[in-house]
């Protein structure tokens, strides 16, 4: 009996013994504890739920950037039919040579023309406010701010007519100046395709500026956003020969589009791509010699 019971402190310390071996190759893990991390690796933890999402960067669809060389040189005419407007080069900057039609101020029904000179009359650069090439011509009888479009220019400013004393005429530069609709018409398919293009551009847009604003924000967005078809079509209804060929809506959407752009501080056209790298040549081996050893 005393052996018997001299053996027992010996298997006890042979079953814990048993047990840490064990544990050295897989710790014990209790029902709920996190699972066990094996050295020199990092723990994810789950997202909290409700945690705020990653702000996501401002996208959109990059558009051509319209540049005075898209005009320069080219007879261009409100509405696609009237007056006549040219932009030239004059050493560092440029000219506009103008030539409007309107009617005399008494009745409006007799018509008149008001040349700007036989000369360009220069314009003054400002910038790129709303995404594009922005210039303001300097006449004191109709001072004229447009902006650059893609093969036309869009006259934003003054917001009323100009009245021309000296040769009694009323004159209204407004709206968008491009070229005769009749020698466009065969590229309507291309500048449907284009204003596609500008128009997936201008929904992704507002859609990043409204993700990044505040509710105040949004509700003044989306009023905008939902004013835009009107203004378009205020804008380009007298268009010569708008619903064939579709060009002043066209250039319109992409400008739209281009402002947005800068709005989100995004440039308008994509980075060039990297080019890659040349890989280094495969060493050449050397040529067998034919010449016997010694």
């Amino acid at each position: 009996m005393r052996k018997v019971t001299r053996l027992l402190p010996v298997l006890a310390a042979s079953a814990v013994l048993a047990l840490c071996g064990r544990a050295g190759a897989q710790p014990l893990q209790l029902p709920g504890a996190q699972p066990f991390n094996a050295p020199g690796t990092q723990q994810v933890l789950p997202p909290t739920p409700g945690a705020p999402a990653a702000p996501r960067q401002p996208s959109m669809p990059a558009i051509k950037v319209p540049a005075e060389q898209d005009i320069l040189g080219k007879a261009l005419h409100r509405n696609g039919n009237h007056g006549s407007a040219t932009l030239t080069k004059l050493g560092t900057g440029y000219g506009l040579k103008l030539d409007l039609d309107g009617f005399q101020p008494p009745n409006l029904t007799e018509p008149c023309a008001v040349s700007f000179g036989e000369a360009p009359v220069p314009v003054t650069a400002l910038g790129r406010p709303a995404g594009v090439p922005r210039y303001r011509l300097e006449a004191p009888i109709c001072p004229i701010v447009f902006d650059i479009l893609d093969g036309a220019f869009l006259v934003v400013e003054p917001n009323e007519p100009c009245v021309v004393q000296a040769a009694q005429c009323r004159i209204d530069p407004r709206g968008l100046w491009g070229a005769d609709a009749r020698t466009i018409a065969a590229q309507a398919k291309e500048i449907e395709r284009a204003r596609g293009s500008a128009e997936r551009a201008v929904r992704e847009g507002y859609r990043t500026l409204t993700a990044k604003s505040d509710p105040v924000e949004q509700r003044t967005i989306a009023r905008e956003q939902a004013g835009f078809s009107a203004e378009r079509e205020t804008i380009c209804r007298d268009f010569q020969r708008e619903g064939q060929v579709g060009f002043c809506a066209a250039r319109i959407t992409e400008a739209r589009a281009a402002h947005l752009r800068a709005r989100l501080g995004l440039g308008t056209e994509p980075k060039p791509a990297a080019k890659p790298k040349p890989r280094p040549a495969a060493p050449r081996p050397a040529p067998l010699s034919l010449t016997p050893t010694q």
